[in-house]
């Protein structure tokens, strides 16, 4: 779970990169301060380390990309034994169960409002 100072961090050296300006330990802990926010003083230079290392531009792009994901299922095996045979259809889509509309009370000859 992150913190106050975590967000701030992170927060500070975005505005950084979008303003075109080196991102550094000192430049974050300025804007941190400016902001009135009390932050634990490693994390503007844990912040500015981890920036030196990676392109924040990357980050943001790729922020729900993820792991690996899951895996890929198998190609199915062609018959015959061959390797010149035809690619194997799709997947047959499922077909959506419709569900049965809920008589209203009027069409059964009740009402509690006649």
């Amino acid at each position: 779970m992150s913190t106050a100072g975590e967000a701030a961090c992170s927060y500070a050296a975005l505005i950084l990169y979008d303003d075109g300006i080196p991102i550094t330990a000192e430049k974050i802990a300025t804007i941190v301060k400016a902001a009135n926010v009390s932050v634990e003083s490693y994390w503007p230079s844990l912040f500015a380390k981890l920036f030196e290392k990676c392109n924040i531009e990357d980050l943001i792009t790729n922020v729900g990309a993820g792991g690996a994901g899951a895996p890929v299922a198998a190609a199915a095996p062609v018959a015959g034994g061959g390797g010149g045979g035809a690619a194997a259809p799709p997947p047959a889509e499922e077909k959506k169960k419709e569900e049965p509309e809920e008589e209203s009370d009027d069409d059964m000859g009740f009402s509690l409002f006649d």
